[in-house]
């Protein structure tokens, strides 16, 4: 095991921020009796490893095992040695079950997005294959900031402007109140090698566009603290939703009629409530029901049939058919 380093501001809030995640989680041993594993996202560069080396300090103190998974996408040159320095540095700390995975990057909705679906399904096989309760991701308070911020660029949603949760199972993300500057100080105070992505300097992504040219603009015109507001913003957005899904989906099963060809709401009913509501309710039936996740566009057209109706065919929609019918709203299978 590598010397234990002084215990600095960097190293003390990120372990703080890697204790109060893992206290969160069920402390439950696996039938053979081990403690429970959770799994490190490890890419070697500096916010993963800092991850990696706090949570090999403190998961053992708060009854976890826990071992890393290293994802080589192959689009650079020497990226298989780039992950297996990774693993060995996993190693090096302690963690265990160390696993490494290449993966083939399609190029379905932009790289960034082939990239981050090719990971997930190596998490999601890790996961499978070793039992674990949750892989810790490296998601810092400025990927928060990056991710609102492009959420607003886009005109999306307020579930999109909610962010990243720290716990959305099967994934855990302790770090998203630390900032990127206190990961690196972390790796530099620990003596560990990071490994810096050429990508992230790549200003074809738009994240990092954000990330070089948008949000350090908006700190030199507005003043310190932009990256941090966001993240607040986003905190407030996301009690927000939880608190109107709770309460949509309360309401959808008091209202909804259930039958073989699928589910019905009443018009009555769905025209009663704000659109907040109502528009919840309808993504509710289809996603529960079908397992279908509508659009916003796709949600407004169905809450049309409600709020604007003059007889309107039914809408075919993937996956699903929508019609208003005897005053219900009647979702069924796509024919």
């Amino acid at each position: 095991m590598p010397q234990r380093p002084r215990l600095t501001p960097a190293i003390a809030d990120v372990r703080r921020a890697v204790r109060e995640a893992l206290a969160s989680l069920p402390v439950e041993g696996s039938p053979t009796g081990d403690a429970p594993l959770v799994l490190v996202g490890l890419s070697g560069g500096a916010d993963s490893l800092a991850l990696a080396a706090a949570v090999a300090f403190e998961a053992p103190r708060a009854g976890f095992r826990a071992g890393a998974v290293v994802v080589d996408h192959g689009l650079q040159d020497a990226s298989d040695e780039v992950a297996r320095a990774a693993a060995a540095q996993a190693s090096d700390l302690g963690l265990a079950p160390v696993l490494v995975e290449r993966v083939e990057i399609g190029d379905e909705g932009g790289p960034e997005a082939a990239a981050r679906t090719a990971r997930r399904r190596v998490f999601d096989a890790a996961l499978e294959r070793t039992g674990a309760l949750r892989v810790l991701l490296a998601h810092t308070l400025d990927d928060q900031a990056e991710t609102v911020l492009l959420g607003l660029a886009r005109g999306s949603g307020p579930d999109s402007l909610a962010g990243m949760r720290v716990d959305s199972a099967p994934y855990l993300r302790p770090l998203l109140g630390i900032r990127r500057t206190q990961t690196r100080a972390f790796c530099t105070d620990s003596g560990l090698s990071v490994w810096d992505d050429p990508h992230n300097e790549d200003e074809r992504f738009a994240r990092v566009r954000v990330r070089e040219t948008g949000l350090p603009v908006l700190e030199a015109q507005l003043g310190p603290g932009v990256a941090e507001a966001l993240t607040r913003t986003a905190e407030q957005l996301r009690e927000d939703a939880e608190a109107l899904d709770h309460l949509a989906l309360e309401w959808a099963e008091e209202i909804a009629e259930h039958s073989e060809a699928g589910i019905a709401l009443p018009v009555a009913a769905l025209a009663s409530q704000p659109a907040a509501l109502r528009q919840r309710v309808i993504r509710i039936a289809a996603e529960h029901e079908f397992g279908v996740t509508l659009s916003r566009s796709q949600t407004l057209a169905v809450a049309r049939l409600v709020t604007d109706w003059h007889g309107q065919k039914p809408l075919d929609l993937p996956g699903i058919r929508v019609e208003r019918r005897d005053g219900m709203i009647r979702f069924g299978a796509a024919g």
